[in-house]
């Protein structure tokens, strides 16, 4: 008995630390090139988690690194500030029904649907880093039902499954609302984060969030985003983003692989 104790404690200690490097290493590709829930995500189910609550984790982790990002942009000018109040509400409510979508489906059904949307994530991400960033508008034209429609569409997308979220919005702000890539940066951030929110109180309420072992990992991905934005400059995102491609199709094959088998 104490053996197999011993031996069960070893697995959890090693499940934990491959969680926490995933953290590290999701927040550090989040903060060059975005995409941090692509690696968590599959990383959480890999190890052993249930899909349900390795969506409630990716929230847990990732609502706290939209904190961290966020308050970088409060003083910034390229926020559009006018369609704040309205957006991250609609963003919220979004995202509260998608989570409660999401969990009404079941164990294994979740486990098909993210490995059916994952390629969203990685297509959002893709697209994103096409968009130039020296583009600059030529006016900005707000329509209240063009903002209230992304931040609904993209807030539900978040609770529902969530990779890609920032890209969405920012994608969608840019096209449809004449945001310079600068300004619908700083302006999403504010909507990921009410997004965020809406899926951390549903899930939460649900039970699916591991508290304890969801702190080791919130220093993780703070570390990681610290160290990567510092390394943002000077790095080529083009080639973290092929690594992010390469990494999260790896870790498809390998669930599809968990799902058929």
């Amino acid at each position: 008995m104490f053996i197999e104790g011993s031996i069960i404690q070893q697995s959890l200690m090693i499940g934990l630390i491959i969680l926490i490097l995933a953290s590290f290493v999701a927040g550090y590709i989040d903060a060059i090139s975005g995409g941090a829930g692509l690696i968590l995500i599959p990383a959480f189910i890999l190890t052993g988690l249930p899909p349900q609550l390795a969506l409630g984790q990716e929230k847990l982790v990732s609502t706290i690194g939209t904190v961290a990002a966020i308050k970088n942009f409060f003083q910034s000018k390229a926020i559009v500030w006018k369609i704040i109040p309205a957006g991250i509400i609609i963003a919220i409510i979004g995202a509260y029904v998608g989570a409660k979508a999401i969990l009404f489906l079941p164990t294994e059904t979740i486990s098909y649907v993210i490995v059916a949307l994952l390629p969203i994530g990685l297509l959002s991400a893709f697209v994103k880093g096409k968009i130039h960033p020296h583009i600059q508008a030529q006016e900005i034209k707000i329509s209240f039902i063009t903002v209230f429609l992304t931040c609904f569409i993209v807030g539900f997308y978040d609770g529902f499954f969530g990779p890609g979220t920032g890209s969405l919005f920012i994608i969608a702000l840019t096209l449809f609302n004449g945001l310079t890539l600068l300004q619908a940066s700083a302006t999403s951030k504010i909507f990921n984060f009410g997004s965020n929110i809406g899926a951390f109180v549903a899930f939460f309420m649900a039970g699916q969030m591991a508290f304890l072992i969801g702190i080791p990992m919130i220093i993780a991905s703070l570390l990681g985003n610290h160290i990567g934005s510092l390394q943002a400059i000077k790095t080529n995102g083009e080639v973290v983003r092929k690594v992010l491609i390469i990494t999260v199709i790896f870790m498809m094959i390998t669930l599809i692989y968990q799902l058929v088998k």
